[in-house]
């Protein structure tokens, strides 16, 4: 999951060094304070304030859930991982759920870590909408903020095929920064952040002597960026290799999606999304339905953004072709030469309904607030609509469901996360498709699921369609794969997405553990 207000466009959209010396074999510490989030001030975040308690003491519960055609006995553990630096000083407590089977062995069992995005949101996305044993049913043309926070269980959850332990970095949930303001600096960084991510990982299969597990990694949004790097750092700096990784609505490369109106590939890159939400109008989406949008945007298309606006004919036919596709106005593309943009995608699209839609996901929409206006300030259908029930919801499980009683704010999105990002230095923006090149290269039995929805506008599956067509084939088999579902960033939000992304990531699991086995 991705918030707002960061420094470039696409990062404004997403919400989405030093690297801090972090122990992997640091002790846990009882008396660390919490860190309260202040008001962010224009542009400015204020520093953290020390709240007056701790984090609570690890909380495990066991648990038995009656699902479809089966029933699951496991035991839930909310804890914290103090990590501390070179001289032992706690520097952070990172936040965990984990949840593990009690039927099978835990030398072989695997163990997949979970991580959101934003960078300032929680792991609660992916815990309590999509794999996690119980589920807050969200599906729908529209999501209330005060829908219901009920939680139910969840048939596709993956604790069916692996364990799961869900991390919310430091800032987000209930994790904090305790050593000071050189420490928040050094997490709140590209770099920073994975340091600790791997430190947490390695602290975790140490302390519940996991090491032998197999190992994955599911990632959303800025999650889903930070898989490649993590797998890398687990590689390189903790003895740690991940058999496979998940990686749902990702960017891989901010700097190529974020060129703005002179870079014509961040158009094409969003055209087959604008098609699947004419489509969707229509009936079911597929790559096979839009193989004629696909096609275009990375051939006529491209060749005639290429030729620019000084070129008449080509401007005409664009124009002509984009409202064809997407079902605009043709008046519209034709004013903005063919070149659409996201936020005119938000409220042109049922402007005649007076209605906007979600950057998440084009096929939810709300009133629009200003309808008689020229432009309009609103909050996105899907993204702020679902903060309530989400945090009601997450809160509501940990307190009661798993007895983890944490004083203070849980915090499902923090802004001021993103707003003191530090996104490293130099002219370009941060990309992680070099790093999941040299996982894959050094580690031939790595597997990849890309896993995007049709409607999402944020993050759309077109570009990781083509950047990862740079990919070299690195080995005889294929093992990166892209799958796109019905829906938008959170396409598991809907039941029958939901249910076939778990078939497709337990397929790649199975491949995973194979050639593992065979090696």
């Amino acid at each position: 999951m991705m918030t707002r207000a960061l420094r470039l466009p696409l990062y404004a959209a997403l919400m989405l060094s030093l690297a801090l010396p972090l122990g992997a074999n640091a002790q846990e510490q009882g008396g660390g304070r919490e860190q309260a989030q202040g008001q962010q001030e224009a542009r400015r975040p204020r520093p953290e304030a020390r709240d007056a308690q701790a984090l609570p003491a690890e909380s495990v519960t066991r648990h038995t859930l009656q699902l479809p055609g089966r029933t699951l006995s496991f035991t839930a553990t909310a804890g914290h991982l103090t990590l501390a630096d070179q001289q032992g000083a706690p520097q952070a407590e990172i936040g965990f759920v984990a949840y593990t089977r009690d039927d099978a062995d835990p030398a072989t069992r695997p163990v997949t870590f979970a991580v959101n995005g934003g960078p300032g949101a929680s792991s609660a996305y992916l815990h309590l909408l999509a794999i996690g044993p119980w589920q807050l049913p969200l599906g729908g043309p529209g999501i209330s903020p005060s829908a219901s926070s009920t939680l139910v269980p969840n048939a596709e959850t993956w604790l069916d095929f692996t364990d799961l332990v869900f991390i919310d970095p430091p800032g987000t949930g209930y994790s904090r920064v305790v050593g000071g303001d050189q420490a928040r600096e050094r997490f709140y960084s590209v770099q920073g952040d994975i340091d600790g991510l791997a430190a947490a990982t390695m602290r975790w299969l140490k302390e519940k002597n996991r090491l032998t597990s197999p190992k994955f990694f599911v990632g959303e949004s800025y999650g889903g960026f930070r898989g490649p790097l993590l797998a890398q750092k687990l590689q390189s700096d903790q003895g740690i290799g991940f058999s496979g990784l998940v990686l749902v609505s990702p960017v891989f490369d901010f700097d190529w999606l974020d060129q703005g109106s002179g870079a014509p590939w961040t158009n094409a890159a969003l055209l087959p999304s604008l098609a699947a939400e004419k489509l969707s109008r229509e009936g079911p989406v597929s790559r096979d339905k839009l193989q004629e949008a696909e096609t275009y945007a990375s051939g006529e298309y491209l060749v005639d953004l290429m030729r620019g606006l000084q070129d008449k004919q080509a401007v005409e036919r664009v124009s002509r072709r984009v409202a064809d596709l997407s079902g605009l106005n043709p008046e519209l593309t034709r004013r903005l030469a063919g070149r659409i943009d996201m936020r005119t995608v938000q409220r042109e699209l049922r402007r005649d309904s007076s209605q906007v839609v979600s950057a998440y996901d084009t096929n939810v929409a709300i009133a629009d607030p200003n309808p008689t206006s020229q432009s309009s300030r609103f909050e996105d259908p899907v993204l702020d609509g679902m903060t309530a029930p989400l945090t009601s919801a997450i809160i509501q499980h940990l307190t009661q469901t798993l007895n983890y009683k944490a004083e203070g704010r849980y915090n499902l999105l923090n802004g001021s996360i993103n707003g003191a990002w530090r996104w490293g230095g130099g002219r370009n923006g941060p990309e992680s498709l070099e790093e999941l090149r040299q996982a894959l290269s050094l580690d031939g039995n790595l597997r990849v699921l890309v896993a995007h929805g049709f409607t999402d506008l944020v993050t759309p599956y077109y570009a990781s369609q083509l950047l990862l067509n740079q990919l070299p084939e690195l080995g005889p088999q294929k093992r990166v794969a892209l799958a796109v579902y019905e829906g938008g960033h959170m396409f598991y939000s809907r039941q029958a997405s939901r249910q076939a992304f778990k078939a497709d990531v337990q397929r790649l699991f199975e491949e995973a553990l194979r050639a593992r086995a065979a090696d």
